[in-house]
């Protein structure tokens, strides 16, 4: 396989470079290292089939260049953050929507038919069924990002009936792991370094979230593109579990060995857009040979190893690409 990465120095990016090269395939990282990390294609860069393209979804131009001479994209490239979505809406307009249409053009010129794509269970809204399966009827979009992402599912659809593409479109929940860089495991982390005798906590603390190990996120997805068949296919990646944010913040404050005062700021949301409840149906990745390896707990604990390891990660700003 001749892979494109878009977005493959971020998170869960840079971990599917890792197995694309690891499984003998090329791959070709396109990034605008606006979020991404050079440091995490470090031991990418050390095998002859890895390449870094620095460019971005808006340079057309440069993404047509980079995307010829593939026979897979890998589309993960996206603004992925939910909570201050309001606070600049053109964002998710133009690197989430926008972006995806300039990666299926760079494909359709260039003569490559096959992308997987990045979605998310955020384009569920707030549904009435749980675990919640690919079949529901979307709802209203309660967030900008969920709405720019269910706008480049349409996209895609449509050019897998225009243009004889063939997509994968992965709705994820939130990943955990290594690398990690963006989402409630850091921000709790981040305010118990502040002050370890008390902690904030958005909304009441009882939303329930699914989250996944980001290797078992890399691997589903590598399983839906070979086995899944059909021109456009949509596949659920989460886990039989849930959990409640106090649950995770116990995980976390018990690790670390701190028992803080939770201050709640009260409501079913911890901020616009945020789902009081989010548990996918992935019985379909199930049937094709496909399971988490570590459990929600088991993610986060690891999560906090690593930002442990590497502390710059509770200094840096930037976000990517995640449920």
């Amino acid at each position: 396989m001749r892979a494109l990465v878009t977005g493959g120095a971020g998170f869960i990016g840079s971990h599917l470079v890792d197995r694309l090269l690891a499984g003998g395939h090329q791959a070709t990282v396109y990034d605008n290292l606006s979020t991404g990390r050079r440091r995490f294609l470090e031991g990418a860069a050390t095998h002859a089939g890895f390449r870094l393209v620095e460019g971005d979804l808006l340079d057309a131009e440069a993404l047509a260049a980079a995307v010829a001479g593939h026979d897979q994209v890998f589309h993960l490239a996206a603004n992925a953050d939910v909570r201050f979505g309001t606070l600049h809406p053109r964002r998710d307009l133009e690197q989430n929507t926008i972006g995806t249409w300039n990666v299926l053009e760079a494909m359709r010129a260039g003569g490559v038919r096959r992308i997987a794509f990045t979605s998310t269970g955020s384009v569920y809204g707030e549904p009435d069924v749980f675990p919640t399966p690919e079949g529901c009827p979307f709802p209203e979009q309660t967030s900008l990002y969920g709405a720019s992402k269910a706008a480049a599912e349409g996209l895609l659809s449509a050019y897998c009936h225009g243009f004889g593409f063939e997509a994968r479109v992965f709705r994820l929940v939130s990943a955990l792991g290594e690398r990690y860089q963006h989402g409630h495991v850091l921000d709790f982390m981040r305010k118990l370094r502040q002050d370890p005798a008390e902690i904030e906590v958005l909304g009441d603390g009882r939303q329930r979230k699914s989250y996944l190990y980001v290797k078992d996120v890399v691997e589903a997805m590598l399983v839906g593109v070979t086995r899944a068949e059909g021109a456009f296919v949509a596949l659920n990646i989460g886990h039989e579990q849930h959990c409640t944010v106090d649950d995770s913040l116990g995980w976390i404050t018990g690790h670390l060995g701190l028992a803080p005062k939770r201050r709640y700021t009260g409501g079913t949301r911890g901020w616009i857009g945020d789902s009081p409840f989010i548990h996918l149906d992935a019985s379909r990745m199930r049937a094709l040979g496909w399971s988490p390896t570590l459990t929600i707990r088991e993610a986060v604990l690891r999560t906090v190893d690593d930002i442990q390891a590497n502390p710059w990660l509770m200094t840096a700003t930037t976000t990517d690409a995640a449920g």
